[in-house]
């Protein structure tokens, strides 16, 4: 089976949000075309873990929502026929279907479907005054007029990155998020300790700047690891890899002086509940140093 992120496009996933109730979501019948299963299977393997899944993060459209969505999208018009209303998923329950699926295709489509959320998201603020346009079905304007308003003030007001925190079991997308931004919000150069790096961890250092240097430290690498490496590296700036054991949890360094320590590995973020901390300049600068003694050695 060719890799899912060779045979989709960021673009093609896009094309496949809806704007209903105000959220950003996508149709059980989408996702299920692009995990390469039936929406019966999905919808079955959701009904199992319908603990994991609020009706914030998983709806079934109504009558007058699925009539909407069929009468702007030709393509969807196989749904007039269904038995039983579609169900829709925000960006929560999207993340959320990776682990439910726990497929390696669930995994890998999840990452860019996540990634084609984020996009649209950056789209729709960048773009307010074209909301109206892109979005298929919008019942209460005047609410997500406020929600974009709230996202503006936010940026207006200089928030920065939080210090320290906590995401709990589930927060899949949110932790992402956070850890994708500080990737981005690095100048010259971006090191991370941790043993169990995967193709996740490569897909998340691609979103850097193409000049910003990017070090990977770990235990050992395996075959499969090495592959996805060398074609990471084929396409991306390179991702310089060091063998080393010096450090037991995970850390990431951002311009060799803000220095975060992360609870999980960041191929697991938001599997389980883990904590976040920005350790303080002294702190970061001892352990920076000690961390080069022990690269010289």
């Amino acid at each position: 089976m060719e890799n899912a992120m060779e045979i989709i496009q960021i673009n093609e996933i896009e094309n496949r949000i809806f704007s209903i109730r105000g959220e950003q979501t996508m149709i059980d019948r989408d996702l299920a075309e692009l995990y390469q299963i039936s929406t019966k299977v999905l919808n079955q393997s959701v009904k199992r873990n319908l603990n994991r899944f609020p009706p914030q993060w998983r709806f079934q459209l109504t009558d007058y929502e699925l009539t909407e969505l069929v009468t702007n999208c030709d393509r969807l018009s196989i749904l007039k026929h269904s038995a039983s209303n579609p169900y829709a998923f925000t960006e929560q329950g999207v993340a959320m279907l990776a682990t439910v699926l726990r497929s390696e295709i669930a995994a890998q489509v999840s990452i860019l479907i996540i990634s084609a959320f984020v996009e649209m998201r950056k789209f729709l603020i960048s773009n307010k005054t074209i909301l109206s346009r892109v979005s298929v079905l919008e019942q209460k304007q005047s609410e997500t007029d406020l929600k974009i308003e709230k996202v503006f003030s936010a940026m207006e007001s200089g928030s920065v990155t939080p210090k320290q925190g906590i995401f709990f079991e589930g927060q899949i997308f949110d932790a992402w998020a956070f850890v994708s931004d500080l990737i981005q919000s690095a100048e010259k150069s971006i090191e991370l300790w941790d043993h169990y790096v995967d193709a996740s961890v490569l897909m998340l250092l691609s979103k850097r700047r193409h000049d910003t240097i990017a070090r990977i430290y770990l235990k050992k690498v395996s075959a499969a690891l090495q592959t996805d490496i060398d074609k990471y590296n084929s396409q991306y700036p390179p991702v310089e890899i060091n063998i080393s054991s010096s450090a037991h949890d995970r850390f990431l360094l951002i311009d060799n002086k803000r220095l975060y320590h992360i609870g999980a590995s960041l191929k697991d973020l938001g599997k389980r509940c883990f904590a976040f901390s920005m350790l303080d300049a002294k702190l970061a600068k001892t352990f920076i140093q000690h961390l080069r003694c022990a690269k010289e050695n």
